[in-house]
């Protein structure tokens, strides 16, 4: 589970997200929508303790990311544009790494085992800079996966995909929210349909509306998901915080 309470976190005396509460639940995708610069990665980067709130709590099982951020780390892992993985590692030995900072006690058998998850046992040896980008984006989710974590977070997770990966990862992606919480950063609307239980939508580091994508449709009194993010984020337009 994670839980955000108030949220706020302030760069420079500049906020980036404001008074954002969210609530995922175990076995269910949660997404995160908003333009670049709306504050998705700030929220995503909290939740895997990489930093912590001005104000306000983030909670992932429990555990608060500011008290216990190591605790939350060993939780959570993170795939996507904002886990940026060595190019000059091979695959093996950028999951094996990742498995020992993470205490695995069967390093070879976690490596192995998310490999065939993910599908990227026929490129262990080979090196992540000489790897497609539909392969790179296998590789993170096994690296992300490789300790077991009950918590994934994914930025971007089908950015630059071309359709037959995005299928792929789409099957992956609904794979692993078994018994999972997962929170995704998204652009896409059919990432939305394909994809979310609920979502946030975020606009200028404020949330404006929480719910599944037809109940906000719904209370913009629109058709779809899309036509109401574009009516929530229209200059002057006020949303219904989380």
């Amino acid at each position: 589970m994670i839980e955000l309470t108030a949220f706020t976190k302030t760069y420079a005396a500049a906020p980036a997200v404001q008074d954002v509460s969210l609530v995922c639940r175990e076995g269910t995708v949660t997404g995160l929508i908003g333009e670049n610069g709306a504050g998705k990665t700030t929220i995503l980067r909290a939740v895997c303790a990489q930093h912590f709130a001005t104000a306000g709590t983030v909670r992932v099982q429990g555990i608060d990311a500011a008290e216990h951020p190591a605790a939350v780390r060993a939780l959570t892992g993170l795939a996507g544009e904002q886990a940026r993985l060595p190019a000059e590692y091979t695959v093996r030995e950028c999951l094996s790494q990742t498995a020992h900072v993470h205490g695995v006690s069967d390093c070879a058998h976690a490596v192995a085992t998310v490999a065939e998850q993910c599908g990227v046992g026929d490129v262990l040896a080979q090196k992540i800079g000489t790897l497609s980008k539909g392969y790179r984006e296998r590789v993170s989710f096994a690296n992300a996966l490789v300790h077991n974590p009950p918590v994934l977070v994914l930025d971007e997770p089908a950015s630059g995909l071309d359709p037959a990966q995005i299928v792929r990862m789409r099957a992956l992606i609904a794979s692993l929210a078994k018994g999972r919480t997962i929170l995704l950063s998204t652009h896409l609307m059919q990432e939305v349909d394909a994809l979310c239980d609920a979502v946030l939508l975020i606009h200028k580091g404020r949330a404006v509306a929480y719910g599944t994508p037809d109940e906000i449709a719904r209370a913009q009194h629109v058709a779809t998901l899309e036509a109401a993010f574009f009516k929530l984020t229209q200059d002057g337009a006020h949303g219904g915080r989380a």
